[in-house]
């Protein structure tokens, strides 16, 4: 058996209901079904460490191309998180940026 055999199998009625259900629930927004009772809440240090999650969306932006020098331990801390490194660097700087926009706002 092959992945494209797998991936162009058709789906059962019962496939497709359930399917049909989850793509409604998530439209209207209804996470009602979803049991949360075993998830512990978040600790307010865990809260304090938390930051911004950047989609797709905020790849969009438009982009350029410069050059940057680095701090040899930074970028080695950046490439020990794993790939996208200079993904990473960009999101670091919206989020100072947008950090400081903030608190001009408010200011």
């Amino acid at each position: 058996m092959k992945a494209e055999d797998i991936f162009n199998k058709p789906l059962t009625k019962r496939e497709r209901v359930t399917l049909r259900r989850t793509a409604e629930r998530q439209a209207a927004g209804d996470d009602s079904h979803i049991d949360y009772s075993d998830i512990p809440p978040l600790t307010d240090k865990q809260l304090a460490a938390m930051t911004r999650f950047r989609d797709a969306r905020d790849r969009l932006e438009k982009k350029k191309m410069i050059s940057l020098y680095v701090r040899g331990d930074v970028l080695e801390w950046l490439r020990s998180k794993g790939p996208g490194h200079l993904t990473r660097i960009n999101d670091i700087l919206t989020s100072v940026m947008e950090a400081e926009r903030r608190v001009k706002k408010s200011a």
